[in-house]
C-alpha cells in the first residue's frame, strides 16, 4: 500500500504518516513535505524518485506525471488497468493527502501583486486531489488535516469503509472546487460583476442552533475574500448568535456603517425601529431608542462609534439581543456583560467591507445577483415639484430620511426630524398603510416632521394621510402617472416635495 502525501500546510502530517508507516504502507512525498517527514526519522521517497524526473519549472510540475496519475486512477476492478500498471512497473497508489497552497492568505495581504497571485495557484495539488477523490472506491482522498485521525485509527484497524471513502471524496471535490471558486472571484473582480458562469467559494464558520425556525437547519458560511462584516465579528460575551440574530445584525450594522457622524440603529426583524445621529454618542442612543422604545425590546442595537460607559449605562436598562459596535470601552464592556445572554459584537472600524459589493437572493432553481445599494446622492440635484420650496432645515431632514429609508423593507415610509427617525411603515402591500403606521408610531411627532418614501406615490391618499398629521416635506423618487395628482394633493396642504428620480426598494 502506498500513500502520496503533498501538503503545504503541515499540521499533523508527521503523525499522520508515522500512523501510516506503522500500518505498513509505503510513504511518497514531495518538497518540504518530504523534508518535515524525513527529519521525523520516517522513510519516504521523494516524487522524483518514482517519476524519474526532477521537479521543474520551480516546483511548478512535480506531481503531474503518469506514474502518479496511473498509480492513482487505475481501477482495481479492471484486470487490463492493473495489467498496464505492471507492464509499466506502476504500483498503485492507495491514498492522497492533499492541502492547498495558501492562495487566499496571499491575495488578503495588503499590497498583494497579481503575480503574487498566481503564483500562489495550486496546479499539482487540486489535479491529484480530485484523481484521487475520482477513484474513491479505491483511494482514499484526505483534504482536510483534521481527518487524519480518525483516517489513521481506521487504517490501522478495519480499514475506511467506501461510505467513508466516498464522504472524504465529497469534501476533497469541495474543498477544490471552493478554491478554484476563490480564484474566480479574485481574478473576477477586474472583469464584469456578472460571469457566463458564477462561482462562489464559501467556508462553513459555524453550524447555527436552527435556521429561522426551530426545524430548520442553519450554518454560517464566510466568503475569504472579504474581510470585516459580521461573518467575521468577534463575540466579546453573550450566548450563542442565532441565523435571525445574524441577519439582524447585519442589517444594523449596513445601517449605521451608512452615516459619518456618531449614529446609533435599534433594528427589530431587520428593519430600523430606532435611528438617529448626534455628536453626542450617549444622545443618539437616547434619540434612537426613543424613535419606538416599545419595538425596541428584544431588538438589536449598533453603533458606528465605540461605546462608552455612558452609553453602556442608557443601554442596560433595555432588554436587547445583541449590542454592535467598532469596539467597546473596558467599563462599558463589564457593564453591559452582566446581563448573561446579550451578545456583545466587536466590529472594528466601519468601511466598505459593512455592505458587500454584490447582492445574492436564492430562489427556486437559480439565483438572483445584484450590485449593492450604495448609490451616493447630492440633494442639491432633487427636484421641487411643489409650489413651496423646502426650507434648508427640512432639505437637511428630507436627506436624513431619504439615506434611512433605503434600509426599511419596501413599501418603506419613515418620517424624520433633527437626524431622528420618528416612524416608520414598512412591508405594506399598499403604500398609504405604510403612512399611516408610520404617522402612528411617530403620534404627536408627526406634526413639523418630514416623510420620505422609498417609490413614488401611486395615489394621493398616502400624500393626504401625511398633510393631516402635519407633515411639511415630502422626498420621493417620482414617476408614477399620478404625479400630477400627488403634487396637486401636496399643495393643498401646503406642504413641499421634492423628486429624487431614484427608487430605493428593498425586499
Amino acid at each position: 500500500m502506498q500513500a502520496l502525501l503533498s501538503v503545504y500546510e503541515k499540521r499533523g502530517i508527521v503523525d499522520f504518516a508515522r500512523s501510516l508507516h506503522q500500518a505498513g504502507w509505503r510513504l511518497i512525498s514531495t518538497g518540504g513535505t518530504h523534508q518535515a517527514l524525513a527529519q521525523a526519522g520516517l522513510p519516504v521517497q521523494q516524487v522524483s524518485e518514482l517519476t524519474g524526473f526532477p521537479e521543474l519549472l520551480d516546483g511548478r510540475v512535480k506531481t503531474l506525471h503518469p506514474r502518479v496519475h496511473s498509480g492513482i486512477l487505475a481501477r482495481r476492478d479492471r484486470p487490463e488497468h492493473l495489467a498496464q500498471l505492471a507492464s509499466h512497473g506502476i504500483e498503485p497508489i492507495d491514498l492522497v493527502a492533499v492541502n492547498l497552497y495558501p492562495f487566499v492568505s496571499t491575495v488578503s495581504r495588503p499590497g498583494a501583486s497579481l503575480d503574487e497571485a498566481l503564483e500562489n495557484i495550486d496546479i499539482g495539488g487540486p489535479t491529484i486531489l480530485r484523481a484521487a477523490a475520482k477513484n474513491f472506491p479505491w483511494v482514499i482522498a484526505v483534504a482536510d488535516p483534521d481527518d487524519y485521525p480518525w483516517v489513521a485509527e481506521r487504517v490501522n484497524g478495519g480499514g475506511v469503509s467506501l461510505e467513508e471513502r466516498q464522504r472524504l471524496a465529497l469534501k476533497a471535490f469541495q474543498h477544490v472546487a471552493a478554491y478554484d471558486a476563490t480564484i474566480a472571484s479574485y481574478l473576477g473582480r477586474r472583469e464584469e460583476a456578472f460571469p457566463p458562469e458564477l462561482a462562489l467559494g464559501f467556508r462553513k464558520q459555524v453550524d447555527l442552533r436552527y435556521g429561522e425556525n426551530p426545524h430548520q437547519r442553519g450554518a454560517l458560511y464566510v466568503s475569504p475574500l472579504e474581510e470585516g462584516g459580521v461573518a467575521r465579528a468577534a463575540q466579546l460575551h453573550g450566548v450563542e448568535l442565532s441565523f435571525n440574530n445574524l441577519l439582524d445584525a447585519d442589517a444594523a450594522w449596513r445601517v449605521v456603517c451608512d452615516f459619518a457622524e456618531p449614529t446609533v440603529a435599534v433594528v427589530k426583524h431587520t428593519n430600523p425601529c430606532g435611528l438617529a445621529t448626534h455628536p453626542n454618542l450617549a444622545e443618539a442612543y437616547r434619540r434612537a431608542y426613543a424613535g419606538d422604545p416599545v419595538s425596541a425590546f428584544g431588538g438589536i442595537a449598533a453603533s458606528n462609534r465605540p461605546i462608552t460607559l455612558e452609553v453602556a449605562q442608557e443601554m442596560a436598562e433595555v432588554r436587547y439581543d445583541i449590542v454592535l459596535a467598532p469596539s467597546f470601552d473596558p467599563e462599558a464592556r463589564r457593564l453591559l456583560a452582566k446581563r448573561r445572554t446579550l451578545r456583545l459584537m466587536e466590529m472594528g472600524e466601519p468601511g466598505a467591507s459593512a455592505t458587500p459589493s454584490l447582492d445574492y437572493r436564492r430562489i427556486s432553481g437559480g439565483l438572483l445577483v445584484q450590485t449593492a445599494n450604495t448609490l451616493q446622492e447630492d440633494p442639491a440635484r432633487w427636484r421641487v415639484v411643489t409650489r413651496r420650496e423646502p426650507t434648508s432645515q427640512e432639505l437637511t431632514d428630507l436627506a436624513y430620511a431619504w439615506k434611512a429609508v433605503k434600509y426599511v423593507k419596501s413599501n418603506a415610509i419613515v418620517l424624520a426630524k433633527d437626524a431622528m427617525l420618528l416612524g416608520m411603515g414598512t412591508g405594506q402591500p399598499n403604500r398609504v398603510t405604510s403612512v399611516k403606521l408610520a404617522v402612528g408610531v411617530a403620534g404627536q411627532r408627526a406634526a413639523g416632521s418630514v416623510l420620505a418614501s422609498d417609490a413614488f406615490f401611486p395615489f394621493p391618499d398616502g400624500v393626504e394621510a401625511a398633510g393631516e398629521a402635519g407633515v411639511t416635506a415630502i422626498v420621493q423618487p417620482g414617476g408614477s402617472i399620478r404625479d400630477q395628482e400627488v403634487i396637486e394633493a401636496t399643495d393643498r396642504y401646503g406642504m413641499a416635495m421634492v423628486f429624487t428620480g431614484v427608487r430605493h426598494f428593498r425586499h
